[in-house]
């Protein structure tokens, strides 16, 4: 799909620029929100382009948005689980995730609100 870019050798290796380090980090992170090739080939075009196609910013917002929902109805899942443990074993569990998770937890309690 021509998601990363490479230069070939005379012997045909292909050599990756610095660059390709940081498309790879956005295709994990896309790959991880499960968008599909042509979603994240989408994206990256989006990134690296200087005009905005709007159709295409459209997509992706509403991607977004089905995967905020699809966050929402988990969390609801985890807070229902939660509430049957006791407090030690909550307390415990809460120390088991990472400073980040906790804040990310948290903002998206606010947003689903």
């Amino acid at each position: 799909m021509g998601l990363l870019k490479c230069d070939r050798s005379n012997n045909n290796y292909r050599y990756y620029h610095e660059e390709t380090v940081d498309d790879l980090k956005l295709i994990e992170q896309c790959q991880q929100m499960n968008m599909t090739l042509h979603e994240i080939k989408d994206r990256m075009m989006l990134l690296k382009s200087k005009q905005v196609d709007r159709s295409i910013l459209e997509k992706q917002v509403e991607h977004i948005r089905n995967e905020m929902k699809h966050l929402h109805k988990e969390l609801h899942e985890v807070l229902q689980a939660m509430d049957t443990l006791g407090t030690e074993e909550r307390k415990r569990m809460l120390k088991q995730v990472s400073p980040q998770a906790l804040t990310l937890f948290q903002t998206l309690m606010v947003f689903s609100g």
